[in-house]
């Protein structure tokens, strides 16, 4: 079988489907891929589909760039036995570095591949106690920012759409800003903070299908807090579909405020990230790393509640 062609600096980032094409041997220096390895930063993302993380990335490539890097995105889902076998696929071809958002809680793993030598920034996630870099944004601020706006317009009874399980901490925390947004009103969110599980990977299909059971509360809510605008996306399809008019008849508020946002029908409100912000700042880190005396450092950005058509004062 012929050998696919060594991947060019420069080129468009390469996806995992690159990575099950290649062939190795069980010999370590076969198996790197020979004159790219010390260019090469990996992307480890949840969905490499997700419009949030093209845009991250997107700026994190044309940075690494500047410094004849090139990157490899990697999607794992919501899998942390993937981002295990990741990661160890990864360590043996000696990449540059690795820029990830991780799935797991532990970052022990991630940690001991830092002290290793290879770089390792975390994308969307604090380090907590673990001496690594990272870039992240505020989501307990952003889930505020959400419940707030919505809470000015009247609205009392929300839903809350969340992946299943639950186990991306940006959305753990965006929730918890909700929350605490409806305890500050004087609500009380274990009775009207509605939460509905949206099975990944197919956010949009399984948003539309669970506007289903919004339709049919015998005690019906008035808004929906998605944890992404992917999520919205498949709300608002549903809500079409089931002739149910939003604002006027219940009001819908995103994450992320990706590229296509503005352009929905009605154009969705919702929390702005600073993509540019967090994709730059992640490979500068990366790249600040192989400088001596280099110290773990945290960037923290400060998201943005955008408002347009989509919310509107509860009927």
């Amino acid at each position: 079988m012929a050998r696919p062609p060594t991947p060019r600096a420069g080129s468009p980032h390469m996806d995992i489907e690159l990575m099950k094409q290649l062939e190795f041997t069980d010999d370590g220096s076969a198996r790197r891929l020979r004159g790219v390895s010390g260019r090469l930063v990996a992307a480890i993302v949840t969905d490499i589909a997700s419009p949030f993380y093209s845009e991250v990335n997107r700026v994190t490539e044309d940075r690494l760039a500047e410094d004849h890097c090139m990157m490899l995105m990697c999607g794992i889902g919501l899998q942390a036995d993937q981002e295990a076998r990741m990661l160890t696929w990864l360590q043996e071809q000696g990449v540059r570095g690795i820029v990830i958002s991780p799935v797991r809680d532990d970052l022990t793993r991630l940690q001991e591949i830092s002290g290793r030598g290879t770089p390792v920034v975390l994308l969307d996630r604090l380090p907590g106690r673990a001496d690594l870099c990272a870039v992240s944004v505020d989501h307990r601020a952003g889930g505020i920012l959400a419940g707030e706006h919505l809470l000015r317009l009247g609205h009392r009874r929300i839903a809350f759409l969340g992946p299943s399980p639950v186990t991306v901490t940006a959305v753990k925390e965006r929730r918890q800003g909700l929350r605490e947004a409806m305890r500050d009103a004087g609500l009380d969110p274990d009775r009207d903070l509605v939460d509905i599980r949206v099975p990944a990977p197919n956010l949009v299909e399984a948003a539309d299908a669970a506007v289903n059971m919004i339709v049919t509360m015998k005690d019906p809510v008035t808004a929906i807090a998605c944890m992404n605008d992917m999520t919205a996306l498949g709300v608002l399809q549903g809500l079409g579909r089931h002739g149910v008019h939003v604002p006027e008849e219940i009001s819908v508020i995103g994450y992320d405020d990706v590229t296509f946002a503005s352009r929905l029908a009605p154009a969705l409100s919702t929390i702005r990230q600073p993509t540019h912000a967090l994709g730059r700042t992640a490979a500068e880190l990366l790249l600040e790393e192989a400088e001596p005396g280099h110290q773990h450092r945290t960037a923290r950005f400060q998201p943005q509640l955008i408002v347009r058509a989509s919310t509107a004062k509860a009927g």
